[in-house]
């Protein structure tokens, strides 16, 4: 094999419990994307815990890099940039990825960028094969980030509403461990709403009619929790199926709406939650009878990797000419 011509980037991401590392050539061509999954670890927990997760960072990320580097038989001389996450996130894991990629590059004597990973989810959708360019709406929607943002160019964004409290992955996951699920609950709850009725349930719809584009997902899992005290035999099918319907409910409606009311008739759906089956579906159908089209990410691109860290790295430096300084600082709280 011999090896890849042209500017690779090597990208790092860390935020929370994956630990992935991918090569990119030019701006989308995928080399190699490998992700390190800590969910099993953090299961026993009910969640991720910060310390244990950069820890696991830190035993992985090198050995990661070195393999996926070995698996395109490239060197440090062979890469051209580095790109890794520095918000948002959890702080101890960011500093971690943050950290090895500033002095990879320092070493390897190549720029570096730090990526806003939410941005980089933006940027799945550009890895998708022949995903159409913006303008375009976006939601993004994960454990940790709800949000509707206005794609009018590629690093030009306005953040239209976002969640006031819990994120929807976040609020799935806390149901679900409140019926037995382990974490993340997300997939499961998925699967245990085929056999649920989602109507049994009369759960809220928080913020569905409310003025403006925020989002809000802490008071359904209050009603789901009041519930279950007053009917602790509730089916977990019944309590999965009506929980995601409340959640498809207030993401299809708010993003098709903001859609409209912007004038993009092409909607993305990046993140997590994006592999939803239900999600996907419901804004699907719904997007087509408005007359907007609704795209998906591949479900590998869904969840936390570093070939859209990459993709968005490479795409600053080489259109947009930026990079960091190696006294870049992770932003825990990072906004778009």
């Amino acid at each position: 094999m011999s090896k890849p011509q042209g500017f690779c980037t090597l990208g790092i991401e860390t935020s929370c419990d994956e630990t992935a590392v991918s090569i990119l050539r030019e701006e989308t061509e995928i080399l190699a994307n490998h992700v390190y999954s800590q969910a099993d670890l953090h299961a026993r927990f009910g969640g991720v815990i910060p310390e244990v997760a950069s820890r696991n960072h830190l035993r992985k990320l090198p050995y990661l890099v070195r393999d996926t580097l070995d698996q395109v038989k490239l060197g440090p001389k062979d890469l051209s940039l580095v790109a890794a996450t520095y918000g948002p996130g959890l702080v101890g894991p960011l500093l971690v990825g943050l950290s090895y990629g500033k002095a990879y590059a320092c070493g390897a004597g190549i720029p570096f960028i730090g990526v806003n990973h939410l941005e980089g989810h933006v940027f799945a959708h550009r890895l998708s094969g022949d995903s159409p360019p913006p303008p375009f709406m976006a939601l993004i929607v994960s454990g940790g980030h709800t949000s509707l943002v206005d794609v009018h160019a590629y690093g030009e964004y306005n953040v239209i509403g976002a969640t006031v409290d819990d994120a929807a992955g976040e609020a799935l996951d806390k149901i679900g461990k409140m019926i037995g699920i382990g974490y993340p609950a997300g997939a499961e709850i998925d699967r245990l709403a085929d056999s649920g009725d989602p109507e049994r349930i009369p759960l809220p719809r928080p913020m569905e009619s409310s003025p403006g584009f925020d989002f809000s997902f802490s008071g359904l899992k209050t009603a789901v929790l009041y519930h279950l005290r007053k009917h602790p035999n509730e089916r977990p099918a019944d309590i999965a199926a009506s929980t995601l319907a409340s959640v498809v409910d207030v993401l299809t409606k708010k993003s098709i709406e903001a859609a409209r009311r912007f004038h993009r008739n092409a909607l993305i759906v990046v993140g997590g939650v994006a592999a939803n089956r239900h999600l996907r579906d419901r804004l699907t159908a719904d997007g087509a009878h408005r007359g907007i089209n609704v795209l998906f990410p591949e479900l590998s691109f869904c969840t936390d990797n570093a070939a859209m860290i990459a993709a968005a790295g490479a795409f600053r430096h080489l259109r947009m000419e930026e990079s960091h300084s190696l006294d870049l600082i992770a932003q825990p709280s990072l906004s778009l």
